[in-house]
């Protein structure tokens, strides 16, 4: 516990001690009814379940070498409200890297709630785009370090809701909004690739990446060592990787060796 709690506050660097570009890898642990699932292009009908003890995955991915974990409620991000704690809270107390989580965090009760619980991060969806004050309060609670913004898009225009809605804002004005709110760190995922195994979206999150000067972190679409360079290579500074880790497409010790350690 101690080790990941001075974690949380080491702010997400893009360059290592000697100066070599990293990449910071998020193995991702979606959790639908206590299970360890993955959708396909977000529909909540269109699920495959990879185990049932979301802990045991996020300590098979701490053996092979992971450094931070990414979380997502996925019941809770259509609730709009926290559904998976019992999951959630095995998760933080059986590994000790950081841990960010998504998915129904709609207050600040409930993000002082998991932040309290041990999770590193709390990512703000929903609330972000209908509410972009909303982020500035909670950087202003509990530091830009705490607080990420998820951007989710498709075709260029962000959804709520669990991904059921597509708003009028573009992702790029909503990183720029969140920006100005003092965000450090944005999520985005291309909701037509995420669960497709068809590549990332690497032209939109690159030019995100120029546009705002935030860390933007990857989602959506990941498949293979070649997508990771492909986004090592344009500048981005991490990625979260799921079904790609699921069907064994990439092997998360040879990813971490390559593009986190700097070891090239």
């Amino acid at each position: 516990m101690k080790k990941r709690r001075e974690a949380a506050g080491i702010v997400t660097k893009n360059h290592d001690r000697e100066g070599a570009k990293i990449m910071q890898l998020y193995p991702a642990i979606d959790m639908k009814n206590g299970k360890c699932v993955r959708l396909t292009q977000g529909l909540f009908d269109n699920v495959k379940v990879y185990g049932d003890s979301p802990a045991d995955m996020a300590r098979l991915w701490v053996s092979q070498g992971a450094s931070f974990l990414h979380l997502v409620d996925l019941d809770g991000a259509l609730a709009g409200h926290s559904v998976n704690e019992e999951a959630i809270r095995a998760v933080v107390e059986q590994v000790d890297v950081p841990v960010e989580l998504g998915g129904g965090l709609r207050s600040g009760e409930a993000v002082k709630y998991m932040l309290d619980l041990g999770v590193s991060r709390c990512i703000i969806g929903t609330k972000a785009a209908e509410r972009p004050e909303f982020i500035g309060e909670l950087v202003e609670e509990f530091g830009p370090e705490r607080i990420v913004a998820g951007v989710d898009a498709r075709d260029g225009m962000v959804a709520v809701d669990g991904w059921e809605r597509i708003s009028g804002m573009t992702a790029v004005e909503l990183c720029l909004r969140m920006k100005e709110y003092g965000v450090r760190h944005i999520v985005y995922t291309d909701i037509s690739r995420d669960g497709m195994l068809s590549g990332p979206n690497v032209d939109y999150t690159k030019m995100l990446t120029e546009k705002t000067g935030l860390d933007v972190i990857a989602s959506g679409g990941v498949s293979s060592m070649e997508d990771l360079e492909t986004l090592y290579e344009s500048g981005i500074g991490g990625v979260i990787v799921g079904k790609a880790l699921y069907e064994k497409r990439i092997h998360l010790p040879e990813a971490i060796a390559r593009y986190e350690t700097g070891t090239r």
